[in-house]
Parts: C-alpha cells; sequence; structure tokens
C-alpha cells in the first residue's frame, strides 16, 4: 500500500506583502515593461537632440511653472503613500480609507495640473519631431498617473464596503508599490524635458 504524505495547509495565511505575493511580482514585470518603453521614448529624444544643432526645434522650452508644481506635488505625495503602505501592512483599516482617500485626490490633483502643464510646453505635437517626442513622453507618463489613480479609486472603494479585509491589504500595499514607480520615473523625464532644452 502507498501512502502519499499530505500535510495541512488550512493554518498558512491568504495573503502576504511584497515579494511574497505572486501580484507584488507582477507589478515589478509590469514596472519593468513600462520602464522600457520609457527608456525607447528617451532614447529617440536624446537621438533627436544630438542630430539637431538647434534644440528645440523651432520652440521655445517648455515652460517651468506648471511642471515645477506637478514635480513638487509629486514628491509631497510619497508621504502618504509611505502611510498607505505602512498602514496596509499593520491592516489598520481607517487609516487605510484616510490614506487611500488622501491618494485619490492627489491623484485628481496631478491630472489637473498635468493639463495645465501640456498647454505650456510651446510646441503641439504634431509640429515636428521634437514635439512629437515630447507629447509621447509626457503622455505615456500621464497614462501612469491615470493607471495608478484608477486602481487607488477602485481599492478606496472597496475599502468602504464589506470587501475592505484581508488580501485588499495586500493590494493596497501594493499599489503603493506602483506609486514608487510612478514618481521616480518622472524625475529624469522632468529633467530631460525641461531643462536639458535650457543648457
Amino acid at each position: 500500500m502507498r501512502h502519499h504524505p499530505v500535510q495541512d495547509l488550512s493554518a498558512l495565511p491568504d495573503f502576504a506583502y511584497g515579494p511574497r505575493m505572486t501580484t507584488w511580482w507582477g507589478t515589478l514585470a509590469f514596472c519593468a515593461v513600462e520602464g522600457t518603453g520609457f527608456a525607447l521614448v528617451i532614447g529617440a529624444y536624446l537621438y533627436l537632440l544630438f542630430v539637431n544643432p538647434q534644440w528645440p526645434l523651432s520652440a521655445a522650452p517648455p515652460g517651468l511653472l506648471w511642471s515645477g508644481v506637478f514635480t513638487l506635488v509629486l514628491l509631497a505625495s510619497l508621504w502618504p503613500n509611505h502611510l498607505a503602505s505602512k498602514s496596509a501592512k499593520k491592516q489598520d483599516l481607517p487609516k487605510v480609507r484616510r490614506d487611500l482617500v488622501v491618494m485619490s485626490l492627489v491623484g485628481i490633483l496631478l491630472l489637473g495640473i498635468r493639463y495645465f502643464e501640456f498647454l505650456s510646453l510651446n510646441v503641439r505635437w504634431d509640429q515636428n519631431g521634437y514635439g512629437s517626442v515630447v507629447w509621447l513622453l509626457l503622455g505615456l507618463h500621464t497614462l501612469h498617473v491615470l493607471t495608478d489613480l484608477g486602481d487607488t479609486l477602485v481599492l478606496t472603494v472597496l475599502m468602504f464596503t464589506r470587501h475592505g479585509h484581508g488580501k485588499r491589504f495586500s493590494d493596497a500595499e501594493d499599489n503603493a508599490f506602483y506609486w514608487k514607480f510612478v514618481v521616480l520615473t518622472w524625475l529624469p523625464i522632468y529633467a530631460l524635458l525641461y531643462w536639458v532644452p535650457r543648457m
């Protein structure tokens, strides 16, 4: 008679945080793919920069006001994002709700600022190669802000329903991890779009 070893796994947790969750690895892979997309567009920008003696092409450099405000708000958002991650790991539902509401408002505010930032680029998307690559790079980052905002809004709603427990805390921590990617990718893009043309 053959005996098959069986172990009772019912005591194991239903969810975890960070690299112990498959969704974290999925988010990391998504960041790698999207980071590669950013790198390709940055490469196109640098190529156009080096093959053209005048830069930017037939346009003034983008305005600094709205991009500066956007950058400051984005950097300030790291603190409530950190609190959201910390509260999620502690499974503190009232604080997670508060932090997700704050991050939802931050995302909406950033999209509003980004609208004015697009208006201050001083070039249309179809004007020339410079305009196309600037709009593409800014558009890609805007898409990431919008993606995270959508995820944050859904999580916020779930946390105010009967689903606000268990794995949702892990989802909130994973959402905070993705926001760090959104912030970190913006810094080189900001320098490239707004300061390199002024050098």
